[in-house]
């Protein structure tokens, strides 16, 4: 039997450049920076003190009741509030949409959540102790307790599955709801992925690490510079980010607006480290090779690349040297950008933002910028089109997005304009 064909039917978005896909879009393509002073925690006695902050978010705002939004964890209510407006976009009520066949796949990279770090200084308070953690800590603390809560407000029985890893679960998510569909298993899903983790001891555990930018505390929006020379480390961001994706002849029959087709998936283990991807890139080769194969496209066939870039060493010597293996001379002919130059790192939902904005860039032919890039590192072989700091037009046909997570997880994904 013939795969079914996948599209892409609904989008929805909370970043720190916006708390919905249009603010999130519009800004991105402006090139501006969603990095500021970390207002969530005192961070007077960190080293690092900016991070992509979502703003004046409240799911009051989607009109759901309080009573129940205040039992959730912070990545919870992004992953709900971006799930809401995705449904809303894809043509469904709210409670029409439990009842197709359909699932919620959520990634979630850390999940060190406000609720987890809050009731910990109750229990080591000695002046409170173990009789005062919140009777909703443990379910509030659980990773899959995101995708539970947006199957519980949608009435939706099928599979709520959670996938971490690390910061390729968000396009690991989106790779296994395309399977679950095309293999006949389900006519739609919500895919994506979420993470709230600016927190000071989710901070101080990766400024310990040596991981995060440090360098531009007093000018955060300069601080996320993929394949800049003067770098020093990712900017933790948080938010959510989640696709509709559907059976082709499903979406046709109800008259859905369709953005883009998924063309296929690939997801490789590099077995090298656990913080380091491989230097040459090998493993992130694999998970495109993968892909391709399963899209049944030659790499030539795709115009745009958004990049994992996190303005590591590490990362952008090892995603620049992957893509030179990949694509030979041709990769000097593609169009890439890193756009948590300006969203910051989302960590568990990178892959779903950095997936949406493919869907974007096809959509509308216009490829954002990596900003920030005023100096790219020539020496550790930095020298492709990173499309810097301005935004262009550009027709795209065919868009890949790779994520490269803690552990040697990688992940593919390839979007193409529906025909």
């Amino acid at each position: 039997m013939a795969q079914r064909r996948v599209v892409i039917t609904g989008l929805g978005a909370v970043t720190s450049l916006g708390n919905n896909v249009n603010d999130t879009w519009d800004n991105v393509k402006n090139g501006k920076s969603g990095i500021g002073p970390i207002t969530l925690f005192d961070a007077s006695k960190h080293n690092v003190k900016i991070a992509g902050e979502v703003k004046n978010f409240s799911l009051d705002d989607y009109e759901v009741d309080h009573k129940v939004s205040r039992k959730m964890s912070r990545f919870t209510k992004f992953l709900l509030g971006a799930s809401i407006e995705a449904v809303k976009d894809s043509g469904y009520k709210n409670d029409e949409i439990g009842k197709e066949n359909i699932g919620i796949f959520s990634g979630v990279g850390i999940g060190l959540s406000d609720v987890i770090e809050n009731s910990y200084k109750k229990y080591l308070d000695p002046m409170s102790g173990v009789n005062r953690i919140p009777p909703l800590t443990a379910p509030m603390s659980l990773n899959n307790e995101a995708a539970a809560n947006v199957a519980m407000f949608f009435k939706i029985h099928g599979p709520a599955w959670t996938l971490s890893t690390a910061c390729a679960s968000g396009t690991d998510s989106l790779g296994l709801g395309f399977d679950m569909i095309r293999n006949g298993r389900l006519d739609m899903c919500l895919a994506g992925g979420t993470d709230a983790d600016i927190t000071g001891f989710n901070i101080g555990c990766y400024q310990a690490l040596s991981a995060l930018s440090t360098s531009f505390n007093d000018n955060p929006t300069k601080a996320s510079r993929p394949f800049d020379k003067d770098r020093n480390g990712f900017v933790m961001a948080e938010g959510a980010a989640i696709l509709v994706l559907e059976e082709e002849e499903h979406a046709k029959k109800r008259g859905a607006r369709i953005y883009a087709e998924v063309a296929g998936f690939g997801t490789s283990t590099d077995a090298y480290h656990i913080t380091a991807p491989c230097p040459d890139g090998s493993g992130g080769v694999l998970a495109m090779k993968r892909a391709f194969e399963d899209a049944n496209m030659k790499p030539e066939e795709i115009q745009y690349y958004n990049a994992h870039g996190t303005s590591t060493i590490a990362n952008d010597s090892a995603e620049t040297a992957m893509l030179k293996t990949f694509f030979g001379d041709y990769a000097y002919k593609l169009k890439i950008s890193s756009t948590k130059s300006e969203t910051g790192h989302m960590v568990g939902a990178a892959g779903a933002i950095e997936a949406l904005f493919c869907t974007k860039v096809i959509q509308e032919g216009f490829i954002p910028p990596t900003i920030n890039l005023d100096n790219p590192d020539l020496e550790l072989g930095c020298d492709l089109d990173y499309v810097p700091n301005k935004g262009i037009e550009y027709p795209v046909e065919a868009a890949a997005s790779c994520s490269l997570g803690f552990g040697g997880h990688n992940g593919c994904i390839i979007i193409k304009k529906y025909k």
